[in-house]
């Protein structure tokens, strides 16, 4: 079991869709589909890792991520190792719709599992990590839910 922490990045573009990176768990067999984000480095504060993972999963802006999060239980299996954490999710506002996503910034690992990315209006019923993930968006978006 892994507790390394982490910080996830919910973007919503112009029209308020939200942004999804679609992996594939090579031992599940499964498509999980998350918002972008990874492990916090030592001596990084979870918003530094939240701005980095969102350029490096996505080529999009770091700054874009607001001073803005809720704190979200997670207890999740990726390629057989389970994870039981509470992480950091962040807030960024695009003011185009759709912006271009360019992984560039991916490690090997990451790559082998990459599919591809979506901005969506409807969250996905299967696959998608954090399961909650609508009532996250809630309340990183109304003030009055935080």
């Amino acid at each position: 079991m892994s507790a390394r922490p982490a910080a996830r990045v919910v973007c919503l573009d112009r029209d308020g869709r939200v942004l999804l990176l679609h992996w594939y768990d090579r031992v599940a067999r499964a498509d999980v589909w998350e918002p972008p984000g990874g492990g916090i480095d030592p001596g990084e504060t979870a918003l530094d890792a939240a701005r980095r993972e969102l350029a490096e999963e996505t080529g999009l802006p770091g700054s874009a991520v607001l001073d803005r999060h809720v704190e979200v239980a997670r207890d999740y299996w990726w390629e057989g190792v389970r994870y039981v954490k509470d992480e950091s999710f962040y807030l960024a506002r695009f003011a185009e719709a759709r912006p271009v996503v360019t992984a560039g910034g991916l490690t090997e690992g990451e790559r082998a599992a990459y599919l591809g990315y979506t901005w969506t209006g409807e969250l996905p019923a299967q696959g998608l990590e954090p399961p909650g993930l609508a009532e996250v968006v809630r309340r990183l978006t109304d003030p009055a839910a935080r």
